[in-house]
């Protein structure tokens, strides 16, 4: 079954909002609170921060996802759809497994820290890669 270039690209930014909105969930975070993520020392606190940062990568990948995606061609739009569905569940996956010999209250922080890390990275491979592609 082939889904529509807008129903695929609704769904990769969808999964990638909700894979942060679960750890978020997951750490119990209040995001009406603003902290001070410099001087957080209790362990909700950092999550909290973790948290925060995961939503920021998240929304810069998005943006930086969408921008190349329009750059693209028809044909390589659908690919680099696929690449980034492909790298999403990668993410997850990895990191979840990186994560898991942790156990107890580290765990969340472990996967949002992850999860983070491994956002931004993907975000500066967009970055470079747009930079080869003239713009339409």
């Amino acid at each position: 079954m082939k889904l529509s270039l807008w129903r695929m690209t609704g769904l990769l930014i969808l999964t990638t909002l909700s894979s942060s909105a679960m750890v978020s969930q997951a750490a119990n975070v209040d995001t009406d609170k603003h902290l001070n993520c410099s001087a957080a020392g209790s362990q909700s606190e950092m999550e909290q921060c973790a948290a925060e940062a995961l939503n920021e990568a998240d929304a810069e990948l998005n943006q930086t996802y969408v921008d190349y995606r329009n750059r693209l061609g028809k044909a390589q739009q659908n690919q680099i759809r696929d690449v980034q569905l492909a790298w999403i569940k990668y993410r997850d996956l990895s990191c979840k497994y990186a994560s898991g010999d942790n156990s107890g209250s580290t765990q969340v922080l472990a996967l949002q820290t992850c999860l983070t890390g491994k956002t931004l990275e993907r975000t500066r491979e967009i970055k470079a890669a747009a930079t080869t592609v003239p713009a339409n």
